[in-house]
């Protein structure tokens, strides 16, 4: 049996270098932890370039292991000193894959005749871009757009709040969120940005044909919403009606309200809904 690797091993080191996202971007490469998140990466059509796994996560998931050989990736021990190392976590789970960025250009997420995408307009918070990921995924969503200056999508936190949805979909990043917004409506897409003061209640039933149809939901910063250029590039603001007293809904919340919103609107125009 291989000796473990240590945190000094060279690929441990070269590894440990995407835990930052300029690592991220330089290699073209990302960090998966956690036997969900690499079990994902596994049924992917990506490439996995090798699996780091102690002794104790090697004995709890022997199938992800084996899997892992059948595809031919390299699995490597490693000490728990090395793959804590690998983690950004309290608990490491001592099994981390090494994979190529998932990212590709808008033009080819919106490539597709999509109908029904999400866009995260400047969201600063790693783990509201990994759950608004999953809500989209769960929602049908065909594409997820990471709009301005969000954060990473292959950020740890970013991808176990995603619970593996990051591998299901199209992702695509620019800085330049106009320009995302005109693409979705080059695309054939409506483009809802979801704010508080917005002219179109959610709720009111002459909104239905507008959520029925192609959309591109956009959501926006968690403190400070999507931004004055977004709200002005947008087709139209929606506002999630507040009936009580609280003074907001949090991102990932809003999130599921608006894209939910759509799926009945289509269920009930008799719209397809994907599987």
């Amino acid at each position: 049996m291989a000796t473990p690797g240590t945190e000094r091993t060279p690929r441990v080191v070269a590894a440990r270098k995407l835990l930052r996202r300029a690592g991220r971007d330089r290699a073209g490469r990302f960090l998966v932890e956690g036997a969900q998140a690499v079990r994902e990466a596994l049924d992917w059509d990506g490439r996995m370039h090798e699996l780091f796994v102690t002794g104790t996560a090697s004995l709890r998931n022997p199938e992800l292991v084996e899997r892992a050989r059948e595809r031919g990736v390299p699995v490597v021990p490693v000490t728990d000193a090395a793959a804590a190392g690998l983690s950004d976590t309290v608990t490491p789970q001592g099994l981390v894959a090494v994979c190529d960025l998932l990212d590709v250009p808008v033009a080819v997420a919106l490539g597709d005749a999509p109908s029904f995408v999400a866009v995260c307009a400047g969201i600063s918070d790693p783990g509201n871009v990994g759950t608004v990921t999953r809500v989209a995924d769960a929602a049908g969503c065909d594409a997820v757009l990471l709009a301005g200056d969000t954060v990473d999508p292959h950020n740890g936190k970013a991808v176990r709040a995603s619970t593996g949805s990051v591998f299901h979909l199209p992702l695509a990043r620019d800085r330049d969120a106009p320009a995302v917004l005109d693409a979705c409506r080059g695309a054939g897409l409506v483009t809802l940005v979801a704010d508080g003061r917005g002219e179109v209640d959610l709720h009111d039933p002459a909104a239905a044909p507008l959520l029925a149809g192609p959309v591109a939901w956009v959501l926006g910063n968690e403190a400070h919403g999507p931004g004055a250029e977004v709200l002005v590039a947008a087709d139209h603001r929606v506002r999630v009606p507040i009936h009580g007293r609280a003074e907001s809904l949090n991102l990932a919340t809003a999130a599921a309200i608006c894209l939910y919103a759509s799926v009945a609107a289509r269920a009930a125009a008799g719209a397809p809904i994907a599987p």
